[in-house]
């Protein structure tokens, strides 16, 4: 019995957080684009910076916002 509960809760709040990630990804009032761009970047500059010690290569990451002006974090 207990373990059907702890199922139903486990899938209600699924459900829950499912939803909440299809409304953000087709919301016009979210930046979808922008947030995988900068998802992509931050993985590059973590795979750039392990290979580093072995490839031998000075890593410099690159922290500006992807499409943005400048550079840095804000």
């Amino acid at each position: 019995m207990q373990n059907g509960v702890i199922e139903s809760i486990v899938t209600i709040f699924s459900a829950i957080v499912g939803v909440a990630i299809i409304a953000i990804l087709i919301s016009k009032k979210s930046n979808t684009t922008g947030v995988i761009q900068a998802f992509g970047s931050a993985f590059g500059n973590s795979l750039a910076v392990a290979v580093s010690p072995v490839t031998g290569s000075n890593v410099t990451p690159n922290l500006s916002y992807p499409g943005g002006i400048g550079g840095g974090l804000f």
